[in-house]
Parts: structure tokens; C-alpha cells; sequence
């Protein structure tokens, strides 16, 4: 099972990326910010308008140094499909990772045994390969990329700035906290 501030799990998969297939494994990654974002599977409901949203921010995790790669137990062929008929998905420019065993969903904790299918997972990985970050949704919540942002700006804020935390809400550029003595009981 993960454990934050631990090495993540390594992976070395086939994705379809740049109207390719391509191998993809997290240590290709080394020196960056990785999000791994699982979803359950191709040409649903939810999943579109979450893959959407983060093909239409890409451009914003690219310049916080960060890769994505989206995860599902499809093949690289049924996400060649999704991309090819979905003007939702054509947007997608990262790596969509293919999970058809189900190995990289069972070591992140995210595989639905039953139903062949991964649950909404979102990870932050550090650029050594450190769990930095996790979320773990039920498959009919989706996820917000503008939450996800923050989160790995405030994850990078912190290795950044070793001794201070970032308290709810934080955005770049408000207030931190220095944990201290002086500092209890008047939060």
C-alpha cells in the first residue's frame, strides 16, 4: 500500500501518447513533478469531463514543473479510440497509461477487485519519487483541477521552504506558517 513520504510505487507501462504507443515508466519522470491520475474507464460519464478539464490546464501544471499521467484498466488501443472520437479527449496532449492487469491500480491502492476498474485516485509524486500527496474518490465524485493545483503548488511551496507549512486555502503567495512553541494555542 502507498504511504506518503515514501518512494512511490514504480511503474514501467504502455500509454498512448502523441498518436503513439509508447512505454512510460516513472522514472522517466526523475527531476519532476509527477501527477498520477487514476479514473475507472473509457467512454464514461464523469471521466471526460475530468480529463477535459486537466487536457485544458495542462499548460498550468507543465510550467509548476509537474507531468501528468492519467491512468484507467483500458488498453492503449481503447484510449487510441476515446481520442480519436471524443472531441473531450483529443484535447489530451499527456500520457494516458494502460492498466488492462490491473497491476498499477492494485499497487496504488485504487483497484475495484469486482469490477476490473480503479477508483478516482490522484497522486502527487516529488521529483524523486517521494509521495508527496493522495486522494482517493468514490467513481461518481470527480475531482477539481483547480484543488489539484493548489495542492501541488503548496507540496512544492513546502519542499521549497523547509520549517514552514502551508494552513487551509493556502495560495501561493499568502501566508505560511513556522511550526514553534509560540505558535500554540493562539491559531
Amino acid at each position: 500500500m502507498v504511504q506518503i513520504n515514501h518512494p512511490a510505487p514504480e511503474f514501467d507501462l504502455e500509454a498512448y501518447h502523441g498518436n503513439d504507443i509508447v512505454r512510460v515508466n516513472l522514472n522517466d519522470y526523475r527531476g519532476k513533478w509527477v501527477v498520477l491520475f487514476f479514473y475507472p474507464a473509457d467512454f464514461t460519464f464523469v471521466c471526460p469531463t475530468e480529463l477535459g478539464d486537466l487536457a485544458d490546464k495542462y499548460e498550468t501544471f507543465q510550467k509548476e514543473g509537474a507531468e501528468i499521467l492519467v491512468a484507467s484498466t483500458d488498453t492503449v488501443f481503447v484510449h487510441k479510440a476515446w481520442h480519436d472520437s471524443s472531441p473531450t479527449i483529443g484535447k489530451i496532449k499527456f500520457p494516458m497509461l494502460a492498466d488492462p492487469t490491473g497491476r498499477l491500480s492494485r499497487e496504488y491502492g485504487v483497484m475495484i477487485e469486482e469490477d476490473g476498474l480503479a477508483l478516482r485516485g490522484t497522486f502527487i509524486i516529488d521529483p524523486e519519487g517521494i509521495l508527496k500527496s493522495y486522494e482517493v474518490n468514490d467513481n461518481s465524485i470527480g475531482r477539481s483541477s483547480e484543488e489539484l493545483i493548489r495542492k501541488l503548488q503548496a507540496a512544492k511551496f513546502v519542499r521549497e521552504h523547509g520549517g514552514e507549512v502551508c494552513p487551509m486555502n493556502w495560495k501561493p503567495g499568502a501566508e505560511t506558517l513556522k511550526p514553534g512553541l509560540d505558535l500554540v494555542g493562539k491559531i
